[in-house]
């Protein structure tokens, strides 16, 4: 039964690496809301800026491990280390490195889904019968409309749309390809602000980071949502024909 247990993903050194997620991210919303704030980067910008100057490499670096941490560990103060990427980076490259951190730091976690309960969901899922075995079979049919869908769309929490394509049976290329492109609009736009922080923290101010959900930003990011969703009603118009 022990080894069933371990193969089947039931184990506690399966959840281990989920369960140190969990515990980190409660951690880190309790205890490092404030180092992870807009107030502490407008606190420690000179500082940032030095050391980017005095050594890129390493900042660039720095910034890549510390932005894959705060999504792998869902810790609080994702959109600040974007803005920072645009800060310290400008646009481009800054778009690069907040794209690619969030991707390695989204992959961290659908591993340590997958490996801790996805594999054992999504066969009992295959095994079964009725309306989720449908849903899931849907969801294979549409899968790469669907990962696109609920990365374009900004109402989709990241953390909600890195754990469930792993409790599905996503593979991981698919995941991983659907994440990095999926994400660069948004990233885009918040790198796009980040980039002009130096002038609205010279004169005190806070960025406006409603921007995405005003109507020349959000319409774009909805059109191309819809038009990767346009495969899935395709299909469903030739199936009821």
């Amino acid at each position: 039964m022990d080894d069933t247990r371990r193969h089947d993903g039931s184990g506690i050194w399966q959840r281990l690496p989920l369960i140190v997620i969990l515990a980190v991210a409660l951690f880190g919303t309790i205890m490092l809301r404030e180092r992870l704030s807009f107030e502490a980067l407008a606190e420690n910008r000179a500082i940032l800026l030095a050391f980017r100057d005095a050594n890129y490499g390493g900042a660039v670096l720095g910034f890549v491990l510390a932005y894959v941490v705060i999504v792998a560990f869902s810790l609080p103060g994702a959109m600040v280390a974007t803005l920072t990427g645009g800060f310290l980076f400008g646009v481009f490259p800054g778009v690069l490195y907040n794209v690619t951190a969030a991707s390695l730091g989204a992959v961290v976690i659908f591993l340590a889904a997958r490996w801790g309960l996805g594999a054992r969901l999504s066969a009992r899922i295959d095994a079964g019968e009725g309306r989720i075995r449908r849903l899931r079979e849907g969801l294979r049919a549409n899968e790469l409309s669907v990962l696109f869908v609920i990365r374009l769309v900004p109402v989709v929490p990241f953390f909600v749309a890195n754990l469930l394509p792993a409790l599905v049976g996503v593979s991981l290329g698919r995941f991983a390809f659907t994440t990095f492109f999926g994400i660069m609009p948004g990233a885009l736009v918040y790198t796009w602000v980040g980039a002009g922080l130096g002038e609205v923290l010279a004169r005190g101010a806070r960025p406006d980071l409603g921007l995405i959900f005003e109507p020349r930003i959000l319409g774009p990011l909805l059109a191309l949502a819809a038009l990767a969703a346009l495969p899935i009603l395709v299909r469903a118009i030739r199936q009821e024909r």
